[in-house]
């Protein structure tokens, strides 16, 4: 595949969404993948230190529901996406999508079906109900 058919398919990280007003390129499935796990052992361990020494179980997706709905409506980035320089935008402005739209695509990851299924535009189904895209994280100015 080449360097421009890569860079306009925007499943490939190619530029974002139709209709984004940014001018940074979607995240790809790896990365995305990859800030999720991070998080998901985030939230295990949060989980854990409170129903230690039984293993945390459910508390887990109890813990990921309120820190990842409270860390990207608000900043617009989970300590995951930190880390892997990715930030969940909404579509009309770009800006962090609040905490209502944050809780609407937190429990449509955690149902996993629609975090797996890809739209026309490259966006994934959670993001394209909660009127959001995860694009590359903008360079930090100095």
């Amino acid at each position: 595949m080449s360097e421009d058919s890569r860079r306009s398919d925007p499943s490939r990280g190619g530029p974002a969404a139709v209709g984004v007003p940014s001018d940074l390129p979607t995240a790809s499935f790896g990365r995305r993948a990859a800030a999720f796990l991070v998080d998901g052992v985030l939230c295990a361990m949060v989980a854990g230190l409170f129903t230690y020494p039984d293993p945390p179980g459910g508390w887990s997706t109890l813990v990921f529901l309120v820190a990842y709905t409270l860390f990207v409506g608000l900043f617009a980035e989970s300590p995951g996406m930190r880390l892997l320089k990715l930030r969940c935008e909404g579509v009309a402005d770009g800006r962090p999508i609040g905490l209502f739209r944050a809780l609407l695509r937190t429990l449509l990851i955690i149902l996993l079906i629609p975090a797996l299924l890809t739209t026309a535009d490259g966006r994934r189904w959670h993001d394209k109900i909660a009127g959001s895209t995860v694009v590359a994280a903008r360079p930090e100015r100095r």
